[in-house]
């Protein structure tokens, strides 16, 4: 029953879906589910300290988001088009796939320019190829260093805010929809569990001893990606780059073998450091590219507590944290969640499953 797409439907009110951060990162509400109980508590989230000691570790994705989103005009018509870069597909030839919109408007052949706000175009892309309805791979031209090709995506590029958050975006984003930890450049979307952990609290645990370990993986938009068949069996995900080293795993393990807690933060580190499990049950130091997607029933071996946020009705993140909380306990939470108005979304409020 519980590998059925409609069985993570539920009544979520527009109004709850967060269109700004809270004032303080760690001051975002939290809720805590007790798996082996059932007990659900209200706290924020500066208060998630009282569920760890010392020798737990935590583990962050430390994917940077870079401004993915451009807007350029088409050449002869000048038509405004949306490019939303994707990834890299050769630095050299400049090769990117994108996302384009309005899609019927973009054609193998043609060009596109992209101003700055002084009117100066500062680069200009042709369509090599057709990928997918909204598809598209495109090739940059630019004559300068790839240190100055990066910084005209800069200038040009806004911070992808996904579609959810209703306005454009403002100076505050480049700060807030960033974790304080990001530093692998290449995510098109924020792992937003990570955004409620502020230097302070931080600074708070590192002195009551709990351990820090980082992965890299760099989100798509595939996350996101509606799923569009009932049998979750049958859906797949777009595969994400994703990296563990020695010294990330060999701190993980030695919390796990411990017996101390071991806490994913993000359902994208979840899905990281399961892509990664040695037959021996522990985590590996590992890179490569894994398109896992996590529903129930799941055996999990690495993690056996997590923080997220609130997602919304049938998406694959709400569907893996399901596999992990136990389908009962995290409908119901979520019921409560709305019922209580915890803010849902990238910008919304957080849970912690123990």
């Amino acid at each position: 029953m519980r590998t059925k797409l409609s069985n993570f439907n539920f009544n979520l009110p527009e109004e709850l879906i967060a269109q700004y951060p809270a004032d303080e990162r760690d001051q975002s509400r939290l809720m805590v589910l007790n798996r082996k109980t059932g007990k659900i508590e209200h706290k924020l989230f500066k208060d998630v300290l009282e569920y760890f000691d010392e020798g737990d570790t935590f583990i962050f994705n430390n994917t940077k988001v870079f401004p993915a989103r451009l807007y350029g005009n088409k050449e002869k018509t000048g038509a405004k088009i949306e490019v939303f870069l994707l990834r890299e597909l050769n630095s050299s030839s400049k090769l990117w796939d994108v996302l384009v919109d309005p899609a019927r408007k973009i054609r193998v052949g043609n060009k596109l320019y992209f101003e700055d706000e002084n009117g100066n175009d500062l680069l200009v892309a042709e369509v090599v190829d057709n990928t997918t309805s909204r598809g598209r791979t495109i090739r940059f031209f630019f004559e300068g260093t790839d240190e100055e090709f990066r910084g005209a995506l800069k200038i040009l590029g806004n911070m992808p805010l996904p579609k959810y958050i209703n306005r454009e975006p403002e100076a505050l984003d480049l700060e807030r929809y960033q974790t304080i930890y990001a530093k692998e450049m290449g995510a098109v979307a924020a792992p937003t569990a990570g955004l409620h952990f502020s230097r302070e609290l931080m600074k708070r645990m590192e002195i009551k001893g709990i351990n820090f370990a980082e992965v890299t993986l760099h989100i798509g938009l595939g996350t996101f990606r509606s799923i569009d068949v009932e049998d979750l069996s049958k859906h797949k995900m777009d595969a994400e780059f994703y990296r563990i080293d020695d010294q990330s795993a060999s701190t993980v393990n030695a919390s796990k073998t411990g017996g101390n807690k071991v806490c994913a933060v993000g359902t994208t580190t979840m899905r990281t450091i399961e892509s990664a499990v040695s037959a021996t049950g522990l985590l590996k130091a590992s890179e490569g590219w894994t398109n896992l997607f996590v529903y129930p029933p799941y055996d999990f071996s690495i993690a056996n507590s997590m923080i997220t946020n609130f997602h919304l009705p049938k998406s694959s993140v709400l569907i893996m944290v399901a596999a992990f909380g136990g389908y009962d306990l995290v409908m119901q939470a979520y019921e409560e969640a709305v019922k209580e108005k915890y803010r849902f979304f990238s910008y919304g409020d957080a849970m912690l499953i123990i």
